[in-house]
C-alpha cells in the first residue's frame, strides 16, 4: 500500500470489550441525566451504557437504534465535548464518561458480527423519495422505513454517503464505517438509485408522476463560498471541499495521487477555522506538505471547529495565524507563488504554493430551479414550515439538514431530519385519508 495511504489510518483507536465495559461501569446512572439533555437527538445514553456495562451489546444496540440511524458515525465525528460528554456530571472531576467511544464500540461490535437484526416493517403506508444520502437523507430514509414507508434514495454520486463519504477525511471517519451504516439502512428495505442527478436526470415533478406521495430534499450545501480577493483565479487557489473530495477518491484508489491538488513539499495555506479548515489542514500535512498555516480573521477563542480537532491539528504541527486576513494572491504566469497577509503587526508577503478556501458553503439551485413552487430565502436556503414540520412552500415536498439551515454538524442534521420524517408521515397519512 502507498505510504501516504497509511498516513490516513484512523487516528482515534476504539475500545476493546474490556475497556468498554470498564468505562461503562463508571456511569452513575443519574436520575436526571444531563448527558441526554446535551444530545441533540436525545439518545437514551444511560440505558445503553448500562447494557454495555453488563456485556449486553445486543440490548445496547436496540436502545441506540431507537434514536440513531448512524451510531458508528456519530460515535466518531460528533462534538461530544460540547454535547453529551460536555454535560456529564463527571466533568466536575475532569473525567466525563466517554459516551462517544462507547457508542462507537457498540456500533462497531454490532457491525463486526451482525449481532442485532431489525425486523423489516411491511411497506404499506406510502411511498417517499429522498434526494441525497448524507446524514439528513439517511436519517429520514431509516426513520420512514421503520414507520412502514417504501423509501427510495436518489444519489448523484456513484456511492452513497454524501459528505460522510466525500467530505470527512479517512483518518477521522473510515469509509468502510460509512458503508456499514448505509448497508444497515438498506437492510430496512430502503432502495438506492445512484448516479442520478435531480434536476438533470429526473425532476421532482417526475417523482410525483411515478407515484411518490412525498419528496424529501436533503441535498446539503454543494456550492462552496469564496472571498473576493484579488488574484483568486490563480492556479493553486482551491476550495477545501474539492481538495477533500479528491483525497477521498485517492484513498478509495479511484484516482491517482497526481490528481490530488496538494503535493508533497508544498507550502499550504488555509483560510477559515471551522471543522472543514481543520480537515483540510491536517489532510495536507498527511500528504507531505512542507508546512501548513491556517489564517483566521479572529482569535483562537472564536474558532468554529471542535476544540479537539483544533488541538489535534496543533499536535500535527499545523501553524495558526490569528487576526489575519489575506489581501491578495500573487502569481507568476498564473501560478500561485505568494499571498499578502494583513495582521495586527502589519502586512507581509508569504510564500505559498496552494491556498485552500474553507469559508462555508451554500445550496445549489439545480433542484429548486427545475421544480415549481419551492421558495428559497435570499441566501438560497429552502424555506420550510412548522406544520407539517419541514414541508416547503410546495405541498408534498419537504426539506431538511444543511439545505434548510446553514451548514451544521452531522448530529444536528440528523435531529432536524428526524422531525421532518414525522412531518412527512403526518402529511402522507392525511393525504391518503382524504383520498379514501
Amino acid at each position: 500500500m502507498d505510504n501516504k495511504l497509511l498516513r490516513f489510518k484512523e487516528v482515534e483507536e476504539g475500545y476493546t470489550a474490556r475497556q468498554a465495559i470498564n468505562e461503562a461501569k463508571r456511569c452513575l446512572n443519574c436520575k436526571i441525566p444531563q448527558c441526554v439533555k446535551g444530545c441533540p437527538i436525545e439518545n437514551n445514553i444511560p440505558a445503553f451504557i448500562h447494557q454495555i456495562s453488563m456485556g449486553n451489546m445486543g440490548n445496547a444496540m436496540e436502545i441506540i437504534n431507537e434514536k440513531s440511524n448512524l451510531p458508528a458515525i456519530c460515535g466518531r465525528v460528533c462534538p461530544h465535548e460540547k454535547q453529551c460528554e460536555g454535560h456529564c456530571v463527571m466533568n466536575k472531576k475532569g473525567a466525563p464518561i466517554k459516551v462517544g467511544k462507547l457508542e462507537r464500540f457498540a456500533a462497531d461490535f454490532d457491525s463486526s458480527i451482525g449481532l442485532f437484526h431489525e425486523k423489516i416493517t411491511p411497506k404499506t403506508r406510502g411511498k417517499v423519495a429522498v434526494i441525497g444520502s448524507g446524514p439528513a437523507g439517511l436519517t429520514v430514509a431509516g426513520d420512514l422505513a421503520r414507520m412502514g414507508f417504501n423509501v427510495v434514495i436518489y444519489e448523484k454520486e456513484a456511492e452513497l454517503g454524501g459528505v460522510l463519504l466525500y467530505g470527512i477525511p479517512e483518518y477521522r471517519l473510515p469509509k468502510d464505517v460509512v458503508r456499514h451504516e448505509v448497508d444497515k439502512i438498506e437492510a430496512l428495505g430502503v432502495t438506492f438509485i445512484t448516479n442520478c442527478a435531480i434536476g438533470t436526470d429526473i425532476t421532482v415533478d417526475d417523482m410525483f408522476n411515478r407515484g411518490f406521495d412525498a419528496v424529501f430534499i436533503g441535498s446539503g450545501t454543494a456550492i462552496p463560498k469564496s472571498l473576493d480577493i484579488p488574484g483568486k483565479e490563480s492556479k493553486g487557489v482551491i476550495q477545501s471541499s474539492y481538495f477533500l473530495r479528491m483525497v477521498s477518491l485517492y484513498n478509495n484508489q479511484s484516482i491517482g495521487l497526481d490528481e490530488v491538488p496538494v503535493k508533497a513539499g508544498d507550502i499550504v495555506g488555509v483560510i477559515g477555522a471551522g471543522n472543514v479548515a481543520m480537515d483540510a489542514a491536517r489532510t495536507a500535512m498527511r500528504l507531505g506538505a512542507k508546512s501548513v498555516s491556517v489564517y483566521y480573521h479572529r482569535t483562537e477563542a472564536d474558532i468554529k471547529a471542535n476544540r479537539s480537532e483544533y488541538l489535534e491539528a496543533v499536535d500535527e504541527n499545523v501553524q495558526f495565524v490569528w487576526n489575519a486576513s489575506v489581501k491578495e494572491f500573487i502569481s507568476n504566469d498564473g501560478l500561485l507563488t505568494a499571498a499578502r497577509i494583513s495582521t495586527p503587526d502589519g502586512e507581509s508577503v508569504v510564500p505559498v504554493d496552494k491556498m485552500l478556501f474553507a469559508v462555508g458553503s451554500q445550496p445549489a439551485n439545480r433542484i429548486v430551479s427545475t421544480t415549481t413552487g419551492i421558495d428559497v430565502n435570499d441566501a438560497g436556503y429552502v424555506i420550510t414550515r412548522e406544520r407539517p414540520y419541514g414541508m416547503t412552500t410546495r405541498h408534498g415536498v419537504f426539506a431538511g439538514g444543511d439545505v434548510v439551515h446553514t451548514p451544521q454538524t452531522v448530529v444536528l442534521a440528523m435531529r432536524d431530519a428526524k422531525e421532518v420524517a414525522k412531518g412527512i408521515a403526518q402529511y402522507v397519512d392525511a393525504k391518503k385519508l382524504l383520498e379514501d
